[in-house]
C-alpha cells in the first residue's frame, strides 16, 4: 500500500481575512463555536491512517502552535506518527517573497528526511471533508504524475473570487490554473489540495525557486500542464473557503442549517479538536434560543437567533443576538441588540445598547474590545 505524509500549506499571500487575521493565522480561526479551522485538514489526515503531519505557519503562530500543543487530541499514535509545525521564519506580512514556495524551501531539509513515498499537501483556510487514502489510491491507480482536487460550483460569479480554478479537458486532465476573476457561474474551484511523489515535489519547489521568488507552488504546476500527467479529481459534500472576512461569516451561519452540516460532519468521519472540561451551557428562564449553535459553558439568559455561539459566551438578560458569529468568551450585555456581525474573543458589548450592520457587509467587533 502506497505510504504519505501531509502538509497542511498556510494561506497565501491574496489570502486576507480583515479583523481576525491580526490577531492569529487562519488556521486558528474559532470555527462553528468549538472548532479551529486547522481541524478539518489535520482530522482529514489522522482519519486517513496519514500521521506523519507537517503544518506550516508564515504568521501570528502563539494561537495555533497552543491549539495544535502534541497532536495527541487528533488520535495521532505518537509511536510511528508526529505532528510538526514549520515556521516560515524570512516571511513579512504583505511582502511579495511570501509564497508556499519560499516556506517549502526554507524547510526543504525537513522535507527530504521523510521516509514515504508520496506527499499530499492541503490548505490551512478550507473546510471540507475528504478521505486522502482514497484520494492517494486514486492517484496511484491512474498512474499520473500529480493530482489535483476540486470542487464544481455554480456561484462562482459571486463566491470563491480569491481561489484558483481549474480548466480540465474532457477526461480530466488539467490543461491550467488560473485565478477565479467571477467570469461564469459554472466553474471547478480547485481546493489547493495535491498529491505526488515526494522527489517530483521537491524538484517543483527547487525549479520554481529559479524561475521566480514570486512563483508559488499553483504556478508551478500549472506551468508544467503541458510536460506531466496532471488530473483532476472532484470532491462532493460540503466546501467552505475562508479567504475574506464575508466567507468566514457566511461559513459558520452556513452550517447551522442540519441539512447542510450533514454533508461535512459524520459519525464515522469525526473532526477532532482541543477539548475542555467546562460545564454543559446554562439556559435562564427566559431565554429565548432559535436556529442556533451554542456550545458548552456559556450562561443564556436573552434572545439568541440564527447565530453561532463559542464557548464561554455570555448573553444576558434582554439581549438580542441575531445573524451573528460570537467567538469564545465573549459577553453581550442587557438590553444589547447585536445583528450581523462577528465578534471576536472576550470583547464585550455593555455600553453600546445597539449594534447592527447589513447582512451584506456584517461588522466586527475586535478581540478583547469594550464596546
Amino acid at each position: 500500500m502506497a505510504k504519505a505524509f501531509g502538509i497542511v500549506n498556510a494561506s497565501g499571500k491574496h489570502i486576507w481575512v480583515e479583523g481576525l487575521e491580526t490577531y492569529r493565522t487562519i488556521g486558528a480561526f474559532s470555527f462553528l463555536g468549538r472548532y479551529r479551522v486547522v481541524d478539518f485538514p489535520i482530522s482529514n489526515f489522522s482519519n486517513s491512517d496519514i500521521e506523519q503531519i507537517k503544518v506550516f505557519v508564515r504568521r501570528k503562530p502563539r494561537s495555533l502552535v497552543d491549539h495544535l500543543g502534541t497532536g495527541r487530541h487528533y488520535s495521532i499514535n505518537s509511536k510511528r506518527g508526529k505532528l510538526q509545525v514549520l515556521f516560515s521564519e524570512n516571511s513579512a506580512d504583505n511582502d511579495i517573497y511570501n509564497t508556499d514556495i519560499a516556506a517549502f524551501h526554507e524547510n526543504m531539509e525537513c522535507i527530504e528526511r521523510m521516509h514515504e513515498q508520496y506527499v499530499i499537501i492541503t490548505p490551512n483556510y478550507m473546510v471540507f471533508a475528504q478521505n486522502f487514502d482514497t484520494l492517494l489510491q486514486a492517484h496511484v491507480d491512474s498512474e499520473a504524475d500529480i493530482t489535483l482536487l476540486y470542487h464544481t460550483v455554480d456561484n462562482a460569479k459571486e463566491a470563491f473570487l480569491n481561489c484558483d480554478l481549474l480548466n480540465l479537458n474532457k477526461q480530466k486532465g488539467v490543461l491550467s490554473i488560473e485565478k477565479n476573476r467571477g467570469t461564469a457561474k459554472n466553474r471547478n474551484i480547485f481546493m489547493d489540495t495535491y498529491v505526488m511523489k515526494k522527489e517530483l515535489f521537491i524538484e517543483l519547489v527547487k525549479k520554481a525557486k529559479k524561475i521566480s521568488s514570486m512563483y508559488t507552488l499553483a504556478q508551478i504546476v500549472s506551468k508544467e500542464c503541458e510536460e506531466l500527467d496532471i488530473r483532476g479529481v472532484a470532491h462532493r459534500g460540503y466546501l467552505a473557503s475562508i479567504t475574506d472576512f464575508k466567507s468566514y461569516y457566511d461559513a459558520n451561519l452556513s452550517l447551522i442549517d442540519s441539512k447542510t452540516a450533514a454533508s461535512l460532519f459524520n459519525e464515522e468521519w469525526p473532526i477532532y479538536t482541543r477539548t475542555n472540561n467546562s460545564s454543559p451551557t446554562q439556559y435562564f428562564e427566559d431565554a429565548n434560543v432559535k436556529y442556533s449553535v451554542v456550545s458548552n459553558g456559556c450562561l443564556i439568559e436573552g434572545t439568541l437567533e440564527n447565530s453561532v455561539i463559542g464557548r464561554g459566551c455570555v448573553i444576558k438578560k434582554g439581549a438580542v443576538v441575531k445573524n451573528s458569529v460570537i467567538l469564545p468568551g465573549a459577553l453581550i450585555g442587557e438590553d444589547v441588540h447585536i445583528e450581523n456581525q462577528v465578534v471576536d474573543k472576550r470583547a464585550k458589548i455593555i455600553h453600546a445598547k445597539e449594534v447592527i450592520s447589513p447582512s451584506e457587509k456584517p461588522g466586527y467587533v475586535r478581540r478583547e474590545d469594550t464596546l
